[in-house]
């Protein structure tokens, strides 16, 4: 099973950016679509952004509104998350997380979760 840690959150202010990173060790020959989800206090885990393997297919969630970019460099076993003009309302741990799925956005359909990062903005 691959394993996955994320990185790069932080405190940021209102309008500010951040760029996460997802490191994967384990089996990391298997081509496995990706994607970030994040969690709020009080609130359910929800999908953010995916990416296919190639990373020539991307897809997001509505409320990132062009503000954020996922991406992802297979030679570092490495996936990323640009985020930009960054809102309070952002503000969540961050999960990286695999799927066989390419175009879900359900977590029940992802595996190999990390242990998250946190974001806070502050306004």
């Amino acid at each position: 099973q691959v394993q996955l840690v994320e990185s790069g959150g932080g405190l940021v202010q209102d309008g500010g950016s951040l760029r996460l990173s997802c490191a994967a060790s384990g089996p990391t020959d298997s081509r496995y679509p990706m994607a970030w989800f994040r969690q709020a206090p009080g609130k359910e885990r929800e999908f953010v952004a995916g990416i296919s393997w190639s990373a020539q297919a991307t897809y997001y969630a509505e409320f990132v509104q062009g503000r954020f970019t996922i991406a992802r460099d297979n030679a570092k076993n490495t996936l990323y998350l640009q985020m930009s003009s960054l809102k309070p309302e952002d503000t969540a741990v961050y999960y990286c997380a695999v799927t066989e799925k390419y175009g879900s956005i359900r977590d029940s359909d992802f595996g190999s979760w990390g242990q998250g990062t946190q974001v806070t903005v502050s306004s």
